[in-house]
């Protein structure tokens, strides 16, 4: 039986309701962190929009409740909407691709009365006729941390610029690499999520390949799972055994990586892993120990609280939150290079989540 999650600033600890077996909680996951200096403040509210008006009703869906970077999420949300009179209604899936769990919180969502909806989409493509409909019933659509395909499917995006992130990572590893020849893993997301998409890209862009490219020994899909990165890793491993950097779309799948090139004899110093994130898990025992060499950090709650601010100013006369927000992101390394603008594993754990 799924349930909707309701949090209220009055109501003290969040408090389950059952709603039966068509209301909808999705626990779902991706990849994704902390809390920065990037743009931490609440934005794209109307201006002079007051916390003291009416209670405003808004929904938050994400992907796997047990993800650290959901939880941030959840908690900056929950903290936003007890600062800003606004009951807040949360509901997560069983996996990163649970887009059914999704849909159904959408529907119930704007049953119980949501001025306003924030998700973070398990799938970009499939969940938009859902969308639709919450929007064609008045209900604003905010996407956070993935887009929609389209993108205007929803009224706005909050989101880290991925391509920006994969970039970052993408230009560390070519002047890490320093001229020698690359043998390239790509640990992807799993097909239909433009997150992963999106930085897969932008690792190509900044380390100045293509698809294609003879330096890629080739590609797995891990749904940003540890174990199926370890096990991605084992496979491309029998295809090439010298491989010596690894890109991931997340810091699970990395460690996986890690494991199975332990497992077959190398040493952190032989291959370079690269990954998108930045929680604290990944700083302390990534980024510290050499074992991920750098990672582009991003900070989820930004994307909730600004969310929840968006959607309560907007409910009470300000202006309806439209377009793209950048929610910051930062690359993070103990081995910084030359040319490449980063930020140290000192900074990493004073922004992380998780």
């Amino acid at each position: 039986m799924w349930e909707l999650r309701r949090h209220s600033a009055r109501s003290g600890p969040a408090r389950l309701l059952a709603v039966g077996s068509a209301a909808a909680v999705l626990v779902l996951g991706v990849a994704a962190c902390g809390g920065s200096d990037n743009g931490g403040g609440g934005s794209s509210g109307g201006s002079g929009a007051s916390a003291s008006g009416e209670k405003v009703t808004v929904g938050l869906i994400v992907k796997r409740e047990s993800n650290p970077f959901f939880v941030k999420m959840i908690d900056a949300a929950k903290k936003a909407a007890a600062e800003n009179n606004v009951e807040l209604i949360t509901a997560a899936g069983k996996t990163d691709v649970d887009n059914q769990s999704q849909v159904t919180a959408l529907e119930n969502m704007t049953t119980r009365g949501a001025k306003g909806i924030l998700i973070v989409p398990a799938d970009s493509k499939a969940v938009v006729p859902a969308i639709k409909k919450a929007r064609d019933a008045g209900v604003t659509v905010i996407a956070l941390d993935t887009p929609t395909e389209p993108q205007s499917a929803v009224d706005a995006l909050f989101a880290t610029d991925n391509l920006k992130a994969g970039e970052l990572i993408g230009q560390w590893a070519k002047a890490k690499m320093a001229g020698k020849k690359a043998k390239i893993a790509l640990l992807d997301l799993a097909p239909g999520i433009s997150v992963g998409q999106l930085r897969h890209d932008g690792f190509l862009k900044g380390y100045g390949i293509k698809d294609g490219d003879p330096q890629i020994v080739g590609a797995v899909n891990t749904e940003g799972d540890t174990a199926k990165g370890q096990a991605g890793m084992e496979q491309l491993l029998q295809k090439d055994p010298n491989i010596n950097l690894v890109y991931s779309i997340n810091e699970p799948s990395g460690f996986g990586a890690a494991t199975a090139l332990k497992s077959a004899g190398k040493k952190p110093s032989d291959v370079t892993i690269v990954s998108v994130d930045g929680g604290c898990d990944a700083i302390k025992r990534g980024i510290k120990t050499g074992v991920i060499d750098a990672t582009s950090q991003q900070y989820p709650q930004n994307m909730a609280a600004q969310g929840v601010k968006a959607i309560a100013a907007a409910a009470r006369g300000g202006k309806k939150p439209s377009g793209y927000t950048d929610t910051g992101v930062n690359l993070i390394t103990a081995d910084a290079q030359t040319g490449v603008a980063s930020k140290d594993a000192a900074y990493g754990t004073e922004n992380c989540w998780g």
